[in-house]
């Protein structure tokens, strides 16, 4: 039940029909986030997606609020580091409202000086929230040495300093030069039709403003591991151990999901019955990744005591060499599967999940790739095949270590 439009305008309209539902899911995807900023515009992009909700030419900034969350919808907004989302979750009665609402963020905002300036203080305080959770910064210190000289190693909020200098103008300016209509995708699923969508997808976007011309993403530079370790007034030991991984585009992304899935994704994983329950060392124990257009990172975080922090550290690495030294049973990797079946699955019973899947398809690739593909990915995933790419991502000199310790 799938449906593309290319709009007069450029905008792409990509729909999924869920007939049995009685909602929808409706987002306006930009093709631009925190690593298309210049260094002195680190946090533009997230700046932005706070202050469309300020106002637009159409409506106040209270209108805006009121107008999905009193007809029992939702509205809300996130900024990621290559795309940033202005999303809107309802009944199947208010499409085009809903549509209309979430265009006028993107297409008429003002950016009341006033409201700029209060805005600084709000997302300056959001930092502070993100400073005082060890668990959060210790991934933004990851991602400033895995990705070390470029936008990607920014926090998608920015920083104190840039933030703060931040004008109306620059907002404008970035928004006129990102915010153009071959960066825009329209997405939709739920209980809808695609021609519903199509003709308020025209209407909401028939003064879109033109591209200046193409603009490309600047790639990743070398990677070199490095070493963090600061100290803060907290309880807990933070480790993380982690590299360069693969991109969304890449091969071997089902085995990489696999790999990750038996190495530290949930309870059953080696890490969490080895350094959890074998030698109660954490609380949480779990690896990740994250594939981005044209690059990625792959890695283990752990809380852990202190006193923990250096034998844990020699328990993960003991796991990544088995991984990497023996193959996996059949029974485990078919077990692993299943647990990626299952997430596949089970997310799509969220409307949300798939509207949000038809619009990432959409920005990467440029189409939709149906789910008996997605799952022959994973059902292809051989025994030697995970082996193989643990021994190309586990080997010990290239992992970087972040450590954040509890002062003394």
């Amino acid at each position: 039940m799938f449906n593309k439009t290319l709009l007069d305008s450029g905008v792409r309209v990509v729909t999924e029909t869920v007939p049995v539902v009685r909602s929808f899911a409706v987002g306006v995807w930009v093709h631009t986030g925190s690593r298309d900023e210049d260094p002195l515009q680190a946090g533009i992009s997230h700046f932005i997606e706070h202050m469309v909700f300020k106002g637009t030419r159409r409506r106040r900034m209270q209108h805006i609020a009121r107008r999905m969350e009193s007809v029992g919808g939702y509205l809300n907004a996130f900024t990621s580091k290559e795309y940033t989302c202005f999303e809107v979750r309802a009944l199947d009665t208010h499409l085009v409202r809903a549509i209309d609402t979430a265009a006028d963020l993107v297409m008429e905002p003002l950016f009341p000086e006033k409201e700029v300036e209060k805005e600084k203080g709000v997302i300056l305080e959001e930092m502070k929230m993100y400073q005082d959770a060890p668990e959060e910064l210790i991934f933004e210190r990851f991602e400033r040495i895995v990705y070390a000289g470029h936008a990607f190693g920014h926090p998608v909020v920015g920083h104190p300093h840039t933030v703060s200098v931040f004008s109306r103008a620059d907002l404008f300016a970035y928004l006129n030069r990102r915010y153009t209509p071959d960066r825009i995708v329209l997405a939709a699923a739920g209980n809808l039709s695609h021609e519903a969508v199509v003709r308020a997808a025209e209407r909401a976007f028939s003064g879109i403003r033109s591209p200046d011309g193409p603009e490309t993403r600047t790639s990743v530079g070398e990677y070199v591991p490095q070493r963090i370790e600061e100290t803060r007034p907290i309880q807990q030991a933070h480790l993380l151990l982690g590299r360069r991984g693969l991109s969304i585009g890449h091969c071997q992304r089902a085995a990489v999901n696999v790999l990750s899935t038996i190495l530290g994704g949930g309870m059953s994983s080696r890490l969490n019955q080895n350094i959890r329950e074998k030698y109660g060392f954490c609380y949480n124990v779990f690896s990740f990744f994250n594939m981005h257009s044209d690059t990625g990172d792959f890695g283990v975080y752990m809380g852990t005591d202190a006193a923990h922090v250096d034998r844990a550290e020699k328990l993960i690495f003991r796991e990544f060499g088995k991984l990497a030294q023996s193959p996996v049973s059949a029974r485990k990797l078919e077990e692993a599967k299943n647990q990626v079946r299952g997430a596949v699955l089970m997310g799509l019973e969220s409307i949300y999940s798939r509207m949000s899947r038809i619009a990432r398809q959409e920005l990467v690739f440029g189409h939709y790739t149906p789910l008996d593909i997605v799952l022959q990915e994973i059902d292809s995933v051989t025994v030697h095949e995970v082996q193989a790419l643990a021994q190309e991502l586990f080997q010990p000199a290239s992992f970087s270590r972040v450590a954040i310790l509890p002062e003394s």
